[in-house]
């Protein structure tokens, strides 16, 4: 069985998105800055795709011949009309930075994220817990404690 027209529009415009975009384009590629870190860009990509046709009758739709009526198979001598269309959305969303106090992410949108937030607030959280597990271990109760969490992203 022949190949459909529609195989290759397909396959043309799969090849052709595929070239445009690669690893560093999600990842790009890192920079290196005078003090030591490293920045890295992190975007966001999005693919559409499209392909259609279809096969056109020239005998007026009204007598169906069973060699026409077989439109899959590519053997078949109707004509074909069809396209296909495909695009790419990158969007940049955030700066991964490497330096010698850890590996932080910026991100670009101007909005903090409460996961975000925690994850990043953990370290000094479990820090000041641990350090009040030192100080009451002889066995005072403590009655209330307030801990206050310095947000770096606003």
């Amino acid at each position: 069985m022949a190949e459909h027209p529609i195989q290759g529009l397909m396959q043309t415009a799969m090849e052709n998105i595929k070239e445009m975009v690669d690893v560093n384009t999600i990842v790009g590629d890192p920079v290196q800055t005078p003090d030591g870190s490293v920045i890295m860009p992190i975007s966001k990509v999005g693919f559409g795709f499209v392909a259609g046709g279809s096969d056109i009758r020239m005998d007026g739709g009204d007598k169906h011949d069973a060699a026409k009526d077989d439109a899959h198979n590519a053997s078949v001598a109707l004509p074909f009309g069809g396209g296909s269309g495909g695009g790419v959305s990158i969007t940049p969303i955030a700066f991964l930075v490497v330096g010698a106090t850890g590996v932080k992410v910026v991100p670009l949108d101007n909005q903090t994220h409460l996961m975000e937030r925690v994850i990043d607030s953990a370290p000094q959280v479990f820090d000041k817990l641990q350090n009040m597990i030192r100080r009451n271990s002889n066995g005072d109760f403590v009655e209330s404690t307030t801990t206050t969490i310095v947000d770096s992203h606003m």
